[in-house]
């Protein structure tokens, strides 16, 4: 992976865990590790921990940055969310988001998908 593309995946999580805090939620951990997969942000909001996925993109790209996160990548989320029942299992849901960055010469558009899949 290019330089270029880590800095713009590190500056749309930072951009997403922004929009987080900007609407009540607490981030727990970034870039936490279970079952040999990474989570880019652990959430939590009123007793709800959000594991999410964060996928950027350049404005202009064909596809949205959700886009990214097809079977193969929940699949592998699945496992890491095995994992984290039982670290936050004080949790009272425990759901996957997706937060898509897309960013274009104004900064960065976010799309929040909460709830975005079920294992």
């Amino acid at each position: 992976m290019t330089e270029e593309r880590l800095e713009l995946g590190r500056a749309g999580e930072e951009a997403a865990a922004g929009h987080l805090l900007a609407h009540g939620w607490r981030v727990l951990a970034r870039g936490w590790r279970a079952a040999g997969r990474e989570i880019d942000l652990v959430a939590e909001r009123e007793g709800v921990v959000a594991l999410v996925e964060v996928k950027t993109r350049r404005a202009g790209s064909l596809a949205p940055p959700a886009a990214a996160v097809d079977w193969r990548k929940r699949r592998q989320l699945a496992a890491a969310g095995r994992v984290a029942a039982t670290r936050w299992s004080g949790a009272r849901e425990l759901r996957f988001d997706v937060i898509g960055v897309t960013w274009g010469a104004g900064g960065p558009a976010i799309e929040h998908l909460e709830d975005a899949f079920r294992p």
